[in-house]
């Protein structure tokens, strides 16, 4: 027995190293036993809380409240109850009548529970927490915490610039204004056509129709190298824009062409006669074919992006939709109550077709052409005089005329309001956007062209800044 107390440590190291380590002598076998667990003293009867060596924090003092955990459907103290929760929580976990009993306000200075499927109401809480009943979600709930709301997009709410266009016509039924693939803007004023480049801003005249006619449409092709022009007297001409010169000239109507719409080598023309024409520039003819199907003027003509299908809006306050094969229309709306001239097919969703109408109606109606139904109407509480859906975003613009003469931007399907654009003394009676689809510019009565950056790029989705091109003082268009 002796020997055994004075046996040396297993580890061979130097008796210097193993009198600062206090390595105690292993006892002897036969006497070796399982040691008991160190006891961990209830918070009951120590004034400092101990906790266990396994991680497992002491929850004598947690508000259990917190969590619905101690909520029974039916209150009830059960034997099986009791011994369950002294199982889970530990012999002093309190009783649902304590717990719902307790105060709120109740240990205070204990720390916050990492996971609250409750409100605490101890808890400092924001000011706009209380605004928001659906802040939290309780136990058992699918509804997951609300996350923060995106913070809305900004868009300034002044023109970028700003360009005096003299002549400028106040008239509802007309197209005066255009933007091409090639940044180039086409603006008709009296009796003649002006290219103002949106690059350096150089301003070129490109024709004069002389005394007797009148410039009552422009528009671009596809590509940007042409230039078709609907006149006083009912022609269609087309002019090259590079060399400033007119390529053809296309009889047909009786009265003014007031609208234009480009299909590849396709130009369709609406005009106060109610036809519509279409003019292939491959063919030496004036047109191939007439779309009679209006009552009145026709003042709107939209191509699909797929150049399957073609919509047209009248003064007799239909909504016509035609294909190339068909000399009668496809689909006709009546649901508006003035005349359409703002339509616009949707860039992100085949089939979708948007309109608006006049001051007796107000409304933007968008339609599927796929089952001719009507998908939803809003009343904008003015003249819708056009619309021009974002290629970047699923978001649509309309400018308005009576009586606020405002812009307008919407998010679509919600047609929740991003941004009310005001500055046009008269009817905003002309837009079209930039190649970019950033970009949109506005005429009126007033005589004034307005550029407004409303849209995000495709690739930053961000707010356009200037960087430049643009400057803040007042330019002449010519």
């Amino acid at each position: 027995m002796a020997a055994a107390a004075d046996a040396k440590p297993r580890l061979n190291v130097p008796p210097s190293m193993a009198a600062a380590l206090r390595l105690d002598p292993q006892p002897p076998v036969g006497s070796r036993r399982l040691a008991e667990p160190p006891r961990t003293p209830s918070p009951s009867s120590s004034k400092s809380t101990t906790y266990s060596d396994r991680f497992i924090p002491c929850r004598s003092s947690s508000r259990l409240h917190n969590f619905a955990l101690l909520d029974s459907p039916s209150k009830d103290d059960t034997p099986y109850s009791r011994l369950l929760r002294a199982e889970l929580f530990g012999p002093d976990s309190p009783s649902p009548a304590s717990a719902s009993a307790s105060s709120p306000n109740t240990n205070t200075n204990t720390n916050t529970n990492l996971f609250r499927f409750k409100k605490d109401h101890s808890a400092a809480t924001s000011p706009f927490a209380a605004a928001d009943p659906h802040s939290h979600c309780t136990a058992g709930s699918g509804d997951t915490a609300a996350s923060p709301h995106k913070p809305p997009r900004k868009v300034p709410k002044t023109p970028h610039k700003v360009l005096d266009a003299p002549s400028l016509q106040d008239d509802f039924y007309l197209n005066l204004v255009d933007w091409s693939s090639h940044n180039m803007l086409a603006v008709g004023l009296g009796t003649c056509v002006y290219l103002w480049s949106a690059s350096n801003s150089k301003v070129t005249k490109l024709c004069d129709l002389g005394p007797r006619d009148t410039v009552c449409a422009v528009h671009w092709s596809r590509e940007g190298s042409y230039l078709a022009i609907g006149t006083g007297l009912g022609d269609v001409q087309i002019w090259d824009s590079s060399r400033c010169k007119r390529i053809r000239n296309m009889g047909g109507h009786h009265t003014r062409a007031g609208v234009l719409a480009w299909s590849s080598c396709i130009l369709s023309s609406g005009s106060r006669d109610k036809n519509i024409l279409q003019h292939d520039i491959r063919v030496p003819s004036d047109y191939i074919s007439k779309f009679s199907g209006h009552r009145s003027e026709v003042c709107g003509l939209k191509w699909s992006h797929d150049d399957r299908e073609l919509a047209s809006g009248g003064n007799d306050n239909q909504l016509l939709v035609w294909n190339q094969r068909s000399q009668q229309p496809l689909l006709r709306f009546t649901e508006h109550t003035a005349a359409v001239k703002a339509i616009a097919w949707s860039p992100h969703q085949q089939g979708l077709l948007a309109s608006g109408g006049g001051t007796a109606d107000r409304c933007i109606r968008f339609w599927n052409t796929a089952n001719g139904n009507v998908l939803n109407s809003i009343d904008t509480g003015s003249q819708v005089c056009n619309l021009a859906w974002c290629k970047n975003v699923n978001e649509i613009v309309s400018t308005h005329g009576y009586s606020q003469n405002q812009i307008m931007v919407w998010k679509y399907p919600s047609m929740s309001k991003v941004a009310t654009l005001t500055g046009h003394t008269m009817r905003v009676l002309y837009l079209a956007s930039s190649p970019d689809g950033q970009t949109i510019v506005t005429g009126a009565g007033d005589e004034t062209l307005r550029f407004w950056n409303i849209f995000p790029s495709v690739k930053t989705q961000t707010p356009v800044r200037d960087i430049g091109l643009w400057s803040f003082s007042r330019s002449h268009i010519r």
